[in-house]
């Protein structure tokens, strides 16, 4: 197809999303709620299927991961130990005219003259207002332009008949203090709670606050050892989980890549520190070369897991539809990790406004279940009775390397936890002691990947236009969205070459039936055959069955075969209906 611009594409999609039913905004019938978005009947099963296959390449196709499913709401305290509560904002800041909420490190930089006014009067009813205001115009834009904005902003605290006063005239490079739609002075940057605050109870205070999960994540590390004791699973091994998360976005933008309800695929996966790994087997390896390092070894240290990590999730989109080349990975610079992070790799997608975050993989050291430790004063350590073992047989030297090696990285975590400096050696010590008894607290690796960036990602990528000419000259542009079969809301269109003939329809409904318990089928007889495949071809609809008159034995040797036709490339073929099903199976999944 002709290559569309970014905007026009992004708005191709959007309007596509609503035509058909994949997106709608939320509570469109009162003029929508920013930031919350509905899935429609397509868009509720393009959803369905991209959980159901994260899920089943998690958990199904694997044995050393489990699933969990966590309440939205939980004790307040699992956030205080998180650092939710005191560190999860943004820096916000207010147009002073519009009184639009921005994201202040966002804002895009601005030069040019800044118009300072220290008030305004008005003549007529001889009130005043001495509330200062500052307005930016750009380079080549006369004064009048900040005039009329100062105007508005007096007008709107009760003033008619507008008479600025002291106005001065100052260059300004690269602010981010003024409003880049219309110039307008902004407030000061203030810190804003990403969290939705909530009240359990009756009674709406401070002791019965609660909060709507920001991420899927800290529950997981809050039921860690129920299910290690439940799961009969031994560390190196994983917890999977699916489900809403929250977030007051200060500015929800783009569709639905920044909402404030959303949905997460997260797997927390458990391994050995790489103390642990040496003492079991000797030495730690560490990767050799890019790509995929394999299936697991004992005695892989956490760089390898976290680039197998990183690897197995680029298979799994490359699986759905979405090859390597659509996507970049970008590694975290020193300077950029969380203060826990020892790596993490952003999987980057390049949607039509930008290449943005479709997943991070991070590895986290023992940062969570220490903290969650420390806060509720329960255990979050394993014990590993080979390692007790493999212990007691090391050398003296040996012994001390490795315990000094293990004594530094909890020593460092306690430090940057607020511990006291003599307190954190105190306790390191006592963890290295815990070493030599077999007990340790597990490091992580957390590939986190966001449901609603994923189908716009999907969505984008899919989205495709075919001009086609007729034999009179007529154009006509189509648009076809080409999923991934695995994916498709809709995997099958059945369709009687005629609705009138009552012997089609019933032969089509007995395909139809055939197939929509074991996919997504749908049976559709009205229009012209042409017109039923091109909204299929729009809806990503991969194959649709025609049940015509060779169906039916006009063509003796063709009874009871159908015609298939492929999405893609139109491309048309003749199966045996008894063969249908299988046929479609082994391309779906």
């Amino acid at each position: 197809m002709a290559e569309s611009k970014p905007n026009e594409l992004m708005e191709k999609v959007v309007s596509l999303c609503k035509r058909r039913g994949f997106v709608y905004q939320s509570s469109e019938v009162y003029g929508g709620i920013n930031g919350f978005w509905d899935y429609g009947p397509l868009g509720a099963e393009l959803k369905r299927n991209v959980k159901e296959l994260w899920w089943t390449s998690m958990t199904r196709m694997r044995d050393d991961v489990v699933g969990l499913e966590a309440t939205i709401i939980m004790h307040p305290q699992i956030w205080r130990a998180s650092g939710h509560v005191d560190t999860f904002t943004d820096p916000m800041c207010d147009c002073l005219l519009t009184r639009k909420r921005l994201r202040s490190d966002q804002i895009e930089p601005q030069s040019g003259t800044a118009y300072h006014y220290s008030g305004a009067s008005d003549a007529g009813s001889g009130r005043a207002v001495s509330e200062p205001y500052s307005v930016l115009v750009q380079a080549g834009k006369p004064v009048e332009s900040a005039r009329k904005i100062a105007i508005q902003f007096y007008q709107a605290r009760g003033l008619a008949a507008v008479t600025l006063e002291g106005e001065r005239a100052e260059k300004v490079e690269n602010s981010q203090r003024y409003n880049p739609d219309n110039g307008s002075l902004l407030t000061e940057p203030r810190p804003f709670n990403l969290m939705f605050k909530t009240h359990v109870g009756p009674v709406p205070d401070e002791d019965n606050v609660a909060y709507l999960r920001p991420e899927t994540a800290q529950a997981i590390f809050a039921q860690f050892k129920n299910v290690l004791e439940t799961s009969r699973q031994k560390v190196p091994f994983g917890i999977a989980q699916t489900g809403k998360a929250f977030r007051n976005e200060v500015t929800p933008r783009n569709f639905t890549f920044r909402s404030r309800e959303f949905e997460q695929m997260e797997l927390e996966f458990f391994i050995r520190p790489d103390e642990v790994v040496e003492v079991l087997t000797g030495s730690v390896a560490t990767p050799t070369a890019p790509g995929h390092p394999g299936e697991p070894e004992r005695n892989w240290g956490w760089q390898l897991w976290h680039q197998y990590w990183v690897e197995e999730r680029i298979r799994f989109y490359e699986g759905i539809g979405l090859p390597r080349t659509s996507l970049e990975e970008y590694w975290q610079k020193p300077d950029e990790l969380a203060h826990y992070a020892r790596a993490t790799v952003d999987l980057l997608f390049k949607f039509p406004f930008g290449t943005q975050e479709l997943e991070g993989i991070a590895a986290r050291s023992d940062f969570d279940l220490s903290q969650h430790e420390r806060s509720s004063g329960k255990s979050m350590g394993v014990f590993d009775e080979e390692l007790r073992t493999a212990w007691g047989k090391l050398d003296e030297a040996t012994r001390e390397r490795i315990g000094s090696s293990y004594f530094e990285h909890r020593r460092g975590y306690l430090v940057k936890a607020g511990v006291p400096a003599e307190l954190a050696e105190k306790k390191a010590r006592e963890d290295v002691e815990g070493l030599a008894k077999g007990q340790y607290i597990p490091h992580v690796i957390e590939p986190s990947a966001g449901v609603d960036r994923l189908i716009l990602a999907l969505l984008t990528h899919a989205y495709s236009e075919v001009t086609t000419t007729d034999d009179k000259g007529k154009s006509e542009t189509r648009v076809i969205l080409r999923f991934h079969p695995r994916v498709a809301p809709i995997k099958v269109g059945v369709f009687p070459l005629l609705k009138n003939k009552p012997e089609l329809v019933a032969k089509a409904r007995e395909v139809h039936a055939l197939l929509r318990g074991q996919m997504m089928a749908f049976y559709d007889d009205g229009g012209a055959i042409g017109r039923r495949y091109a909204r299929q071809d729009e809806a990503g609809t991969p194959f649709c069955v025609t049940i015509d008159f060779d169906t039916l034995g006009e063509t003796p040797e063709l009874k009871d075969t159908v015609t298939l036709r492929h999405r893609d490339d139109g491309r048309q073929e003749r199966l045996p209906m008894g063969g249908l099903l299988e046929f479609l199976r082994e391309r779906i999944h």
